[in-house]
Order: structure tokens, then sequence, then C-alpha cells
């Protein structure tokens, strides 16, 4: 199994998507218990929902399942949210708070898969983004990410259609925020700017605009282009045809803004 595909890109964006991949070992699998085998978590169709919407974009996708380890928590645990129900890096619960396991894994077995499969991912991201950088002199990382929209043990009441996360400004030029936030202002969407997801471990890794790496997280909520937040999960090109609308307006007013980030 390959834990990681990069398809390289001669423009300065760079498209992380860590929690697209379904691809679970036959032995972790065999562990799984009934509903954790239905992946549910899963930020379905991410690469579909994004191919081609920037042709010189940079890709890193994990192929691995999240349950398998989330290539967005830092990898000694470390909660991102304190005092707010997340999971881990390697989910222990679903995002309904129901078990995962048969037998939950160890801190042996959890070490073995950050090594595996958490430490490739990074590694490629890194060197794409170095690579990148070298090039343009600047890199735009852009986390892509989507999620149920009503999810209770994770927050209240409905999720925005759109939610833009910087870690409240620290992760990327301020022109980049601003350039996102405005698009999906003028788009039939709702959003909102670090709200309850206001950047992975990934944005907040990476995104150093004193370092010219500028991140920035999308976590979409899955209404916008599936037909039903349920099995199996189907894709909604109609749905979709009108995200993507948006979507490659959001690219747009990044790349509106590279002149400030050279």
């Amino acid at each position: 199994m390959n834990p990681v595909t990069v398809t390289p890109g001669d423009g300065p964006i760079v498209l992380a998507q860590p929690h697209s991949g379904t691809l679970v070992p036959q032995d972790i699998a065999a562990n799984l218990t009934a509903r954790g085998r239905r992946l549910a978590d899963t930020d379905w169709h991410i690469p579909q929902l994004y191919d081609d919407l920037v042709p010189d974009a940079t890709i890193v996708r994990a192929e691995f399942n999240r349950y398998v380890i989330d290539a967005n928590r830092p990898p000694d645990g470390a909660t991102l949210y304190p005092g707010q129900n997340t999971t881990g890096l390697v989910p222990m619960v679903d995002f309904e708070n129901h078990p995962l396991w048969l037998e939950e894994p160890g801190d042996a077995e959890i070490a073995r898969r950050r090594e595996a499969f958490h430490r490739p991912y990074h590694t490629a991201l890194q060197a794409e983004l170095e690579r990148v950088r070298g090039v343009h002199g600047f890199a735009v990382l852009y986390d892509c990410h989507s999620i149920q929209s009503c999810l209770p043990f994770l927050f209240e009441g409905r999720l925005p259609d759109l939610n833009i996360g910087t870690d409240n400004g620290a992760t990327c030029h301020p022109a980049i925020e601003a350039a996102v936030a405005n698009t999906c202002a003028n788009g039939p969407y709702s959003h909102v700017v670090n709200g309850r997801f206001r950047g992975g471990w990934t944005t907040r890794h990476y995104g150093r605009p004193d370092r010219k790496v500028h991140a920035i997280q999308m976590e979409i909520a899955q209404s916008t282009y599936l037909e039903a937040e349920e099995p199996p999960f189907a894709y909604s090109p109609d749905k979709a045809a009108s995200l993507r609308d948006t979507l490659a307006a959001v690219f747009g007013g990044i790349q509106s803004t590279f002149g400030d980030l050279a």
C-alpha cells in the first residue's frame, strides 16, 4: 500500500488532501467495528470535487483512511481544540462518539502507524512545499476538507457551508484570508472565518508567512455536494457544479494575492 500520492505541479499552490483516502490495510480493518468499517468520517470525493480547479497545482493526497491514522493531527497526539470534543491521532470513536475498534490500538500500534503512514505523508508534503517555494519564492498550502453538516458531538447546530481556517490569521498573509472570505461572501454559500474549524495541524504546522509558506484550510459541509450525508455518500454532480464554481472563484482570489506574497 502506497500511503501517499504526489502529483507535482508548476504553480505555487499545493493542495493537501489528508482525509479523502479510503484504504485500510487488512490487519487494521479486521479490528474495526461494523460501524467503523463504513468509514463514515471520510472527506468523501474531495479529489473529484477539486479535480482540475487549479491545473498547475501540486496535489499531496493521503491514500489511507483517517481511521488508520489522522494525517491532520500532530504526531504527539496533542489536542487541537482544548475543551472541545474532537478525535485523536488514531481516533477511538467516530464523529458521533461511537467506538471504532473491537480492541483499541495501544501505544505500540499507534507508533507503528505513525511511522508507516503519518510520517511519509508529511515528508512528502514538506518536500513539495519546499520545492514550490524554491521555484516561486513562496508557497500557498490549501488544505482540502469536508465534513457532515450536523454532528452534535463536535459542534452545535448546523455547520456553515464553507469554513475558512487560518488559526486566527496566523498561518497566512492577511490578503489571502481576505480574498477567500470576500469571495465566499459574494457567493451562494454560508461561510465563517475561524469558527469551529480554524485550521488543523497541517495548517498550523506549515503556515509560516515569515518563511513565505502560507496555509489556509477549507472545511466544506458535505451537504453542499453529496446526494445525502449518509451511505453510500454519493457525489451529486449538479450540487458539485455550483460548488466548484465558487471554489474556482476562491482560487482566483488566492491567485490575485500572489503579488503581495512574492
